[in-house]
């Protein structure tokens, strides 16, 4: 394990403005404060902050956030206080030491009932001082590197999904993908062992079966790039056993059928190097069709950088390659901590973590939003998702989730757009608000200034910010208007059921178990192959009626949900009785 001095000279390596006492005086702070204190594995808790401090230093952070993972619990687990840490460190410590325990306090109190509050309460802390959640990250790894001498089991499993939900996508959104990969891996280990041995069986085969096979492409690439001017380093790139699982449960494909669990990663110096390579892989090698992904051009929302193809390289492998500079590289690795550079001083551009957008609107998200349930459980897995960039009418790119729609575009452009929302024009063509967006799509969204967001739409929108927003728009109307939006209310869904025996009574049951009540139902087509129904519902629950969407769309059944049809017949019908008195 590391020691004191060993940590100083490790981060004396990248940062020549360290302070040396201050580093050397918060050790001495917290191995007296945890001094009769052990770890469940039996060791003295100082191993513990040094190894979060270690941590940290692997991602070259500055010296007040290093004394801060030395002094970590000292808060929380000793009899120091806050005053003593200010007295002893400064302000800015102490402020960190406390924001980290008010984080750990959250989650010695968790519960499936307080989970979502946790959550807000974790992203405002983080939201100040993004160094906070960088510590916590690292206290959380190395929690989770000794989980196995935690006894109480339901804690151990407890911690695993937390890491699984929370840590690791945060990790990801910062573009930690070291860390988020070891996260995963680690929860992975706890919540499903048995797959993963599995994998790693299977990884150390082909591992064992390609190792030769590694080595001599490696040097087939280093050769081809040498001779068209291109010096780069060469490694390889191993999928970890989460990730594959994750491909397998996806794609729903055997582990037999992964062909890039081994790939190349090629570093080269500069950007025009990037391109050159890639031009030099594909007029040498057959391309896979749809692995083409430039990441350069078009970052990922976490900021991360790399192209990324697949080729039918040397004895017919198929090859993964990533491309990149050794600046992207070190992104890649570091994520936020590589804005930290120790050219003319220590200090880190509070300005910088904040062109996280994700962060930003989470952070709105949770300030306006009046139930935790709401935006915790859709930004666990909004985390998790992968984007898709569509263009503004003048050009400008809007990052969203995959499967993301019009409705979710009109919100990221403006909150005052999605809620006058009407319709919009994608390429051109005019599309419904609820379509699924596609890489490239230019969209131009159609308002009205007396236009509202319809309910309907949270069973389409995929991004929190949209959904929020439209819950907002709802809580925000008079207490009138809230009353009736707690009544029952109606909605007609037009349904293509396959024509067969049971289809009909499948949907209704489905209706029913959603507390839904059918109050009319029309056969309005009749084909081959199915019948398109309309059924009118009464709803009382938002809750049961989005649910209800979910699980028709899981069915993969074909339909469309018919917004004001009592209004627009009630129109029609005062038409009729006019025309009958004339």
């Amino acid at each position: 394990m590391i020691n004191n001095s060993e940590l100083i000279n490790k981060i004396k390596s990248y940062n020549r403005f360290l302070n040396i006492d201050t580093v050397s005086k918060a050790y001495n702070f917290a191995l007296e404060a945890h001094q009769n204190q052990k770890r469940e594995e039996g060791v003295p808790y100082i191993i513990h902050p040094l190894a979060v401090a270690k941590i940290l230093t692997e991602l070259k952070l500055d010296s007040a956030t290093i004394t801060t993972g030395l002094l970590h619990d000292t808060i929380e687990d000793t009899k120091v206080t806050y005053e003593s840490v200010k007295k002893e460190f400064g302000e800015e410590v102490a402020n960190l030491v406390d924001g980290v325990t008010k984080i750990s306090a959250l989650e010695n109190r968790a519960s499936n009932d307080s989970k979502a509050e946790n959550f807000r309460k974790l992203i405002l802390a983080t939201s100040k001082d993004i160094r906070v959640l960088l510590v916590k990250l690292a206290d959380r790894l190395h929690n989770m590197r000794t989980i196995q001498f935690v006894k109480d089991k339901e804690k151990v499993i407890r911690k695993a999904k937390e890491t699984m939900e929370i840590y690791a996508p945060l990790a990801d959104r910062m573009g930690m993908n070291r860390i988020r990969d070891e996260l995963e891996d680690l929860s992975f280990s706890v919540l499903n062992k048995p797959a993963r041995d599995l994998i790693k069986e299977r990884l150390q085969f082909i591992k064992n079966n390609k190792d030769d096979s590694f080595k001599s492409i490696s040097f087939e690439f280093i050769e081809l790039l040498k001779k068209n001017g291109i010096e780069a380093t060469i490694t390889g790139r191993e999928k970890t056993p989460f990730s594959i699982w994750r491909k397998i449960q996806s794609k729903k494909i055997s582990l037999e059928q992964i062909t890039d669990i081994i790939g190349f990663r090629i570093i080269v110096k500069n950007l025009d190097d990037c391109y050159k390579t890639l031009g030099i892989f594909h007029s040498k090698f057959s391309t896979i069709p749809g692995k083409f992904k430039d990441y350069i051009s078009t970052p990922k929302i976490n900021k991360y950088k790399s192209i990324h193809t697949s080729v039918i390289g040397p004895r017919k492998n198929r090859i993964e390659i990533q491309i990149r500079t050794f600046e992207m590289h070190e992104f890649a690795e570091r994520g936020i901590a590589s804005h930290w550079k120790y050219k003319s001083s220590e200090k880190f551009s509070d300005l910088s973590w904040k062109e996280y957008d994700w962060l930003r609107d989470l952070v709105e998200i949770i300030e306006t939003g009046n139930n935790p349930e709401h935006y915790y459980e859709f930004t666990k897995l909004q985390m998790f998702q992968e984007n898709v960039f569509c263009f503004t009418p003048k050009g400008s790119v809007i990052k969203l989730p995959k499967l993301a729609t019009p409705i979710d575009f009109a919100y990221a452009v403006h909150t005052k757009i999605g809620n006058s929302a009407t319709g919009c024009l994608v390429n051109g063509q005019e599309t419904t608000l609820q379509s699924v967006l596609k890489n490239g799509d230019m969209i131009k969204i159609q308002t009205s200034k007396n236009a509202s967001p319809s309910l309907h739409w949270l069973s389409s929108a995929k991004t929190g910010k949209a959904r929020a927003a439209i819950r907002r728009y709802w809580q925000d109307r008079s207490s009138e208007t809230d009353k009736i939006i707690e009544k029952n209310y109606t909605s007609t869904i037009e349904v293509d059921l396959p024509h067969e025996p049971g289809a009909l009574g499948n949907i209704s049951s489905l209706i029913g178990l959603n507390k839904g009540n059918i109050v009319n139902v029309e056969l309005l087509d009749r084909k081959e192959k199915y019948l398109k129904f309309s059924f009118d519902l009464q709803i009382k629950d938002l809750k049961n009626f989005t649910n209800l969407i979910s699980q028709i769309k899981q069915s993969n059944l074909n339909f469309k949900i018919i917004r004001h049809k009592q209004k627009k017949n009630a129109f029609i019908r005062r038409i009729f009785e006019n025309f009958k008195r004339k």
